[in-house]
C-alpha cells in the first residue's frame, strides 16, 4: 500500500490495489456473517455456524501470533500453545479463585503470557539450530504435567469450569452473537497491530534476521534484541487470544489450550496460508479450522469405500493439507495474489528504498558504518 493512501478517505480506498480491496471485502463478509448465516442455514444451524466461526477467528489469531515470530525471524517454535494456555488459564484462575473481573483478568493473563515469553525466549533465542525448537517443544509438555500434578488448582486433564463471560447477556443466541463480535473486534485489532509492526523498520529487521543474521549483526544491529521483541510480542498476542477465548466460546481445558496437536496445527495452518505474511496466517487459520469442521459434518458417502466422509474427515483433511503444501509451497495468499496479477494488471506501487531487500538495506548500513569508521581513522 502506498504511503499517500488514506484508509479513511473513500477516494483513497478506491485507488487501493485489488488485493487490498479483496481483504477489506473479506472483513466486511466476516462482520456480516452472524446476520447472514442464520438466514442462509436456518436459525438453529446458523447459530451453531456462528460459534464455529468464532472458534476459527481465535485459531486465526493464534496463527498470526506464531507467524509474527517464526514466519518473520525464522525462529521456529513448536510449543506456541504454551502462551495460549498461560493467558487462558491465568485469566480463568484470577476470575474463578480471586473474583477478578474478566477485563482485568484478561489483561493480567496477557501480561503473564508476555512474561512467559521473556522467561523462555531470553535463554532459548541465544541458541541456534534445533535447540530453540526443542526448548519450545518441551516447555508446554512440562506445563501440562504441572497441570496434572496440581490438578486441585488447574483441574487436571478435565480443566477448570468456565469463567465469567467477558460481555454477559441473556439468552444463548444473544450471547453467541456478542461473543462473535468480541472475537471479530479482537481479530481485526491483532491483525492491524501485527501488520503495523511487521511492515515497520522492525519488521524489516525481522526479515533480515531470517535471511542473514550475520549481516544484521555486522551492520551494528543486535539480532538478539529484535528476536526477543518478536518472541515476547508473539507470546503476548497469543496470551491475549487465549484469555479472551476462555471468557467467550472456549474453556480452560488442556484439550483446547495446551495439547501438542494445537501447536502443530497452528504451524500447518500458517504454512498453508502463507508463512511470513500475517495476512496469510489469518487466512490459513480460518481455512484450517472451518474446512476441518465442514468435513466432519459431511454425510455423503465415499464411492467404492462405502464410508461416510465424516468418518474419514481426519484422513481427507490430512490429504488435502499435504496437497496444498506440495502444490502451493508459498501458501494460499501468495498463490491468490499471483493468480490475481495474471488476470488483473495492478498499478505499480512505489517501493521503498529503491526496491532493495531488507538484507540489502542492512548491508548498505554496514558499509556506511565501515566507511564512517575508516574516515574517522584517516582524520586521526
Amino acid at each position: 500500500m502506498s504511503e499517500d493512501v488514506d484508509p479513511w478517505n473513500p477516494r483513497s480506498v478506491v485507488s487501493l490495489a485489488p488485493r487490498y480491496k479483496l481483504g477489506l471485502a473479506g472483513l466486511v463478509v466476516l462482520a456480516l456473517a452472524p446476520l447472514l448465516l442464520p438466514a442462509v442455514l436456518g436459525r438453529g444451524r446458523g447459530i451453531l455456524a456462528v460459534v464455529t466461526l468464532t472458534v476459527a477467528l481465535f485459531f486465526a489469531m493464534f496463527a498470526m501470533s506464531w507467524d509474527a515470530v517464526s514466519g518473520y525471524t525464522g525462529q521456529i517454535s513448536f510449543g506456541h500453545a504454551l502462551f495460549f494456555a498461560v493467558g487462558g488459564y491465568g485469566s480463568a484462575l484470577l476470575n474463578l479463585e480471586l473474583g477478578v473481573p474478566p477485563v482485568a483478568a484478561i489483561l493480567l493473563g496477557t501480561v503473564a503470557a508476555a512474561l512467559a515469553g521473556v522467561l523462555i525466549g531470553v535463554p532459548a533465542l541465544r541458541l541456534e539450530g534445533p535447540y530453540l525448537s526443542l526448548i519450545t517443544l518441551v516447555a508446554p509438555l512440562i506445563l501440562l504435567q504441572l497441570f496434572i500434578v496440581f490438578s486441585d488448582t488447574f483441574g487436571g486433564e478435565l480443566g477448570l469450569p468456565s469463567p465469567d463471560p467477558l460481555v454477559p447477556v441473556s439468552g444463548f443466541t444473544a450471547q453467541t452473537m456478542t461473543d462473535y463480535y468480541v472475537a471479530f473486534a479482537l481479530f481485526v485489532a491483532i491483525l492491524g497491530v501485527l501488520l503495523a509492526v511487521t511492515r515497520s523498520d522492525a519488521g524489516s529487521v525481522f526479515t533480515a534476521i531470517r535471511e542473514d543474521e550475520e549481516a544484521v549483526a555486522a551492520a551494528g544491529i543486535n539480532p538478539a534484541k529484535f528476536k526477543i521483541f518478536a518472541f515476547v510480542l508473539s507470546a503476548a498476542v497469543g496470551g491475549l487470544a487465549g484469555a479472551v477465548f476462555v471468557h467467550t466460546v472456549g474453556k480452560p481445558q488442556p484439550s483446547q489450550l495446551l495439547v501438542m496437536s494445537v501447536s502443530i496445527e497452528v504451524i500447518i495452518a500458517t504454512i498453508v496460508g502463507g508463512m511470513g505474511t500475517i495476512t496469510g496466517a489469518a487466512v490459513g487459520g480460518l481455512f484450517f479450522s472451518l474446512f476441518r469442521e465442514w468435513l466432519s459434518d459431511v454425510s455423503a458417502t465415499v464411492p467404492i469405500l462405502n464410508v461416510q466422509v465424516a468418518s474419514l474427515d481426519l484422513l481427507l483433511f490430512s490429504l488435502v493439507t499435504l496437497a496444498l503444501l506440495f502444490f502451493l509451497p508459498g501458501g494460499l495468499l501468495r498463490w491468490g495474489i499471483e493468480r490475481g496479477r495474471s488476470v488483473v494488471v495492478e498499478n505499480p506501487e512505489p517501493v521503498a528504498d529503491g526496491g532493495r531487500t531488507p538484507v540489502e538495506r542492512v548491508l548498505d548500513a554496514y558499509r556506511e558504518t565501515v566507511d564512517r569508521i575508516g574516515g574517522d581513522d584517516r582524520e586521526r
